[in-house]
């Protein structure tokens, strides 16, 4: 019994980390698609705005073109860093609820076949107690 338990304990264990590296696996993928859709329509707004600016600038000043250019750049840089970070954040997040859900399932696991585990001890104990009175 305890082997088997044993190798119910060491499944469910190796079935966890096949879950964990799944869910890894799924978000890594999400955060990746959600990055170039990012990266995809900031391109796009930033042609546009490129293009807006290209219109204005036939009467400005080149260097008032050059700043306009480089507040751009630095705008849409800080706003792919700061959207990459809430993206990071809420992957730990989503991680954390995964593996406390996933611990907690496993713990409720582990309890029910450590239960099931004393239960079939008993009965072989008392089966071993009738058996003997028998003799």
């Amino acid at each position: 019994h305890e082997r088997e338990h044993d190798r119910e304990v060491s499944e469910l264990i190796a079935k966890h980390r096949e879950e964990m590296e799944t869910l890894r696996a799924e978000l890594n993928k999400e955060q990746q698609h959600l990055l170039e859709e990012l990266r995809q329509q900031m391109a796009a707004t930033h042609k546009a705005e490129i293009e807006q600016v290209q219109l204005q600038s036939q009467t400005l000043h080149s260097l008032e073109l050059e700043a306009l250019r480089l507040s751009l750049n630095n705008m849409h840089t800080s706003q792919l860093e700061l959207t990459q970070s809430n993206l990071t954040k809420e992957k730990e997040t989503a991680l954390v609820e995964l593996r406390e859900m996933l611990n907690d399932k496993r713990a409720q696991e582990v309890a029910i076949l450590q239960s099931r585990h004393q239960m079939e001890w008993e009965k072989s104990k008392q089966q071993s107690l009738k058996e003997k009175e028998d003799l």
